[in-house]
């Protein structure tokens, strides 16, 4: 079998992660590189360890036409003007979240991703951690009963550095409750299997780059929130975010809570708790267990394996061997639900869904 020719539109600190991951499939091998800054591609090369065709910008990428596969992984506000070419092709598109900024450009790609033969995917990552991936398992298998609530708890160190400083102001970001939170609000609808309603977020930029300035300009983005989402199912839902938290023994934390049972899984740990309702006074009938991740994969990147096992589906999907995990309009979803919240944090008011057409 010829490995799959993938091509990168972005280089910097994620396509850097991604190529370390795909260089652990035999049947795929990064063969081209795209970005603007001479500098990431220097740092590339040195990643990839052997010679691939190098472009400064996607127009340029596309032209040359021998890529069976492509991910974008350039600055969320470069999305659509990158998607725009790259849709004319016959390629395998993998995207990196926020699919886009806006909630006008994600629809426009939604749309135009439907109507394509080729794969597209949106990149989820959270989806993919096996200790999530277990959670989830065990919420299909029916250990809580029927879901009432859902809670999903990152606290975390504050946005890494990025070329340009791009990602300190919402205007390139899309807003932390889009930037980051997207995968969060899809693991939401992932989780409660219903579209959401309306969205109430109370967040502000609190702790973290006050004191920065870029070009006179002062950052603008969330640094801390909680968002609650109500949806069509009667389900709640509700993100807990706090990005000065760097001393945080777990990272990331879902709860899903049932008329039977309560389900916790813990990022980085890995455990899983099972605690089942008991009469007032009964023992406790809690369940632990541990899921593990290879130690290769977990060494490849710094999202818990996901990126590893999210490659592997998107690689088995472009072959036709599976369907497509996590589409565009997930993708547009997501975006949304971010928007709300943002628009709900700035104008402290319930934002529903349907004032973005959804």
């Amino acid at each position: 079998m010829e490995p799959l020719r993938i091509g990168l539109v972005g280089v910097g600190m994620m396509g850097r992660e991604h190529i370390r991951n795909i260089k652990l499939f035999p049947d795929a091998k990064i063969t081209a590189i795209c970005d603007p800054v001479a500098e990431q591609r220097e740092l590339t090369r040195q990643t990839i360890g052997e010679p691939v065709a190098e472009f400064d910008s996607v127009e340029r990428l596309v032209a040359d036409g021998k890529l069976d596969a492509v991910l974008v992984v350039s600055p969320n506000h470069t999305h659509r003007r990158v998607l725009e070419p790259l849709f004319e092709t016959n390629w395998a598109i993998l995207c990196e979240k926020p699919l886009c900024t806006t909630v006008e450009d994600a629809r426009w790609a939604a749309e135009k991703a439907a109507r394509r033969r080729a794969v597209f995917w949106t990149g989820m990552e959270y989806r993919f951690m096996p200790p999530v991936g277990e959670f989830l398992n065990d919420l299909e298998r029916g250990d809580i009963g029927r879901l009432r609530m859902l809670t999903i708890r990152e606290h975390r160190f504050p946005f890494l550095k990025k070329v340009g400083d791009w990602n300190r102001f919402s205007r390139n970001t899309g807003g932390t409750m889009v930037e980051k939170c997207c995968h969060f609000f899809d693991m939401m609808r992932l989780i409660v299997k219903s579209q959401p309603v309306k969205v109430y977020c109370s967040g502000a930029m609190d702790v973290n780059h006050k004191d920065e300035r870029y070009n006179g300009d002062t950052p603008d983005i969330i640094d801390n929130a909680f968002a609650v989402v109500d949806f069509e199912n009667g389900v709640r839902a509700m993100l807990d975010l706090c990005m000065f938290a760097e001393g945080a023994e777990e990272q990331e934390a879902i709860t899903a809570v049932g008329d039977k049972a309560r389900l916790d899984v813990f990022i980085p740990s890995g455990e899983i708790v099972l605690s089942p309702r008991v009469p007032l006074g009964a023992p406790k009938q809690t369940k632990r267990r541990h899921v593990p991740v290879d130690q290769t994969v977990l060494d490849a990147g710094t999202h818990h394996g996901s990126t590893y096992y999210q490659m592997e589906a998107f690689l088995a999907a472009v072959r036709k061997k599976s369907p497509v995990i996590v589409t565009a309009e997930d993708g547009l979803r997501a975006v949304a639900m971010g928007a709300a919240a943002e628009r709900s944090a700035r104008e402290n008011r319930v934002v529903s869904l349907s004032e973005f057409g959804l």
